[in-house]
């Protein structure tokens, strides 16, 4: 009897070719995906060797570096990859629409460009005096903050001023 922790251990499998007709290949097998990684460095090599600017220093490569030894050691590597326990091209992916998206949301969605502004008027804040001392007050921003306490004025940074004095 085998005991299985996670069924994703069970369905995690990796497509890998043993054999390609009479021929066998490595024992461990070829995986799948640094075959299409492969293919896919082929194609962007070809392309660059035509490209009218890349032409002349890639054109410079010997072809079996070009088009079998760099496209092939790249994609055993890539293939090797694995980043938070994706594989490469998933991971990179993330990491790119990360950089690309938006990093600050609002309401779970993107936030525009001008919807960061706020202007607010004036805000009265009454403690009722239960407390035994002043409560925790902290502003980030430009603008002013006046807090009527201790008779002081703080000023903070990016312009932004605050402001503490005794009314009694």
């Amino acid at each position: 009897m085998v005991e299985i922790r996670s069924f994703r251990n069970v369905f995690d499998l990796e497509r890998r070719i043993y054999r390609i007709d009479r021929l066998r290949l490595n024992p461990t097998g070829v995986p799948v995906r640094g075959v299409l990684y492969f293919l896919c460095l082929l194609a962007s090599a070809l392309a660059a060797s035509r490209a009218p600017l890349l032409a002349g220093p890639v054109g410079a490569v010997p072809w079996y570096l070009r088009d079998l030894g760099f496209p092939g050691g790249l994609a055993a590597l890539l293939a090797l990859i694995s980043l938070e326990g994706r594989p490469f091209h998933l991971a990179a992916l993330a990491l790119l629409r990360y950089a690309a998206g938006p990093h600050e949301l609002a309401g779970l969605r993107p936030r525009r460009r001008g919807e960061h502004l706020l202007a607010v008027g004036e805000l009265i804040v009454l403690p009722d005096g239960s407390d035994g001392r002043p409560r925790r007050l902290r502003y980030t921003g430009p603008g002013a903050v006046r807090i009527r306490a201790h008779g002081r004025v703080v000023e903070l940074a990016g312009g932004a001023r605050l402001e503490v004095s005794r009314t009694r």
